[in-house]
């Protein structure tokens, strides 16, 4: 098996972190199964102070993964971009989108909007 992919460290200290452990606890699967969604660009990691984890953003109120993120992973991950571009990219202001950036928008009526926009970067 691989080893597990992660991104230099790209975010504000502010953004929260989630260690893997703790998300396969929260989406009630074990370990490897996250270690599979970050490999299948479902989910980013990076590396902090010496533990791999995502950011708390990436989950809903329900716990779960926000339902447009792995869409918008993986339109970023096929147009080119790297892990580090598309985590500054969703952690990016944006004054056009309700929620201030897209991560953030994700999680409101621009979600698809977000989609569109990353579709938009790939060419």
């Amino acid at each position: 098996m691989s080893a597990i992919p992660y991104s230099d460290d790209v975010l504000p200290a502010s953004v929260s972190l989630l260690q893997l452990p703790d998300v396969a606890k929260l989406l009630d699967v074990v370990v490897t199964r996250v270690h599979q969604m970050l490999r299948d660009h479902q989910l980013v990691a990076i590396r902090r102070d010496g533990y791999v984890g995502v950011p708390e953003d990436f989950f809903g109120a329900d716990d779960q993964i926000l339902r447009m993120l792995p869409g918008v992973l993986s339109v970023m991950h096929d147009g080119g971009y790297s892990d580090a571009e598309t985590l500054r990219w969703l952690y990016t202001e944006d004054d056009t989108l309700r929620g201030g950036s897209p991560v953030k928008a994700l999680r409101g009526d621009d979600a698809r909007e977000v989609i569109r926009r990353a579709q938009a970067l790939g060419f």
